[in-house]
């Protein structure tokens, strides 16, 4: 098979799997179940025969779009937990 399409099927099957709910589960898993998932992702890496995101990567980028989703959404009920620092650049 193409690595296109092995690309495609780990995005769509492996990683939808392995990155549900992400943003919950990934700070509280153990330092063991984080190593053991990766593994996944280094094995799929070979199959593909391609560079594929770590599960840490992957994590921060959705916990920043999150973030972001809530800063712009007043109405969110955790909208008043993000204070800009006095530089007013950052949160």
């Amino acid at each position: 098979m193409s690595p296109r399409i092995l690309r495609t099927f780990y995005h769509c099957a492996i990683e939808s799997i392995l990155t549900g709910c992400i943003t919950t589960w990934y700070g509280n898993s153990t330092a063991y179940n984080r190593k053991a998932l990766q593994r996944v992702v280094r094995c799929s890496e070979r199959i593909i025969g391609g560079e594929l995101p770590s599960l840490q990567d992957i994590y921060r980028k959705r916990c920043l779009r999150k973030a972001g989703r809530i800063i712009k959404d007043s109405s969110h009920p955790s909208h008043k937990l993000f204070r800009l620092l006095p530089s007013g650049r950052r949160f």
